[in-house]
């Protein structure tokens, strides 16, 4: 067995017996393999032990990688979760099915520019900013709101949003990691009332550290890199 499915495994089991001591469905969790600076291969690997959904922080690096792996299994999904800049943008829709790291307005437009172009729809989570380390997110909730008056007001047609990310500060303290997830957790229920039209279902949340904190906390989709593949490779 490679260390990438044996690595999996151990995630997988984890991430189950975290669903059931928060008293949620089995499967209610989905584990995104973060694949950035990793090899092709490593991916193969993983889509081979039975993983199909991806994350990656650098457009131009997915861009390079994943078509081989779309080409091989067409069932693989790819989602952009690094900070996003606008020239970027052409390439990530081309390439995934969600950009995670909605954090500003004109990167809402320049999606849309690009989306209408291949007259395709792709899901975006809004990332809000709960850790004082992170440089991106939405760092205001008029903002945000304001995002999501004009997606409602159908400025975007051809961006589906689905939900909500953050990046927990890097600390060794629980209660700070906890408070971040909290804080997502709390602004989605209230946003999702508010905002019934759309669906808003996905809480990304929880990377290798700690998962099993965000799990507690409501997540849906943790996003796990170095705990599957090892320290990075380029």
């Amino acid at each position: 067995m490679s260390d990438i499915k044996q690595n999996l495994e151990i995630i997988n089991t984890k991430i189950r017996a975290a669903e059931k001591a928060s008293g949620r469905a089995e499967g209610s969790v989905k584990l995104m393999a973060v694949s950035k600076f990793h090899p092709v291969e490593a991916v193969f690997e993983a889509v081979e032990a039975g993983q199909f959904l991806f994350g990656e922080n650098r457009v131009q690096e997915a861009y390079s990688k994943f078509p081989a792996v779309f080409e091989k299994c067409s069932q693989t999904e790819l989602h952009m979760i690094g900070q996003l800049q606008t020239n970027k943008v052409k390439h990530a829709v081309e390439i995934a099915s969600c950009i995670e790291s909605v954090d500003r307005i004109d990167l809402l437009q320049e999606i849309e520019k690009q989306c209408a172009k291949l007259n395709k729809q792709i899901k975006v989570l809004f990332e809000y900013h709960t850790g004082e380390e992170s440089k991106s997110g939405f760092t205001s909730d008029d903002k945000l709101y304001e995002a999501l008056e004009q997606c409602k007001e159908g400025a975007f047609p051809h961006i589906i949003p689905a939900g909500f990310m953050t990046m927990a500060p890097f600390t060794d303290d629980k209660s700070l990691v906890r408070k971040s997830f909290v804080t997502l957790r709390l602004l989605a229920e209230k946003i999702k009332t508010q905002y019934s039209m759309f669906e808003l279902n996905e809480l990304s949340m929880g990377m290798s550290g700690d998962f099993e904190i965000a799990i507690e906390e409501g997540s849906t989709l943790v996003r796990v890199g170095t705990a599957i593949f090892g320290e990075r490779v380029y």
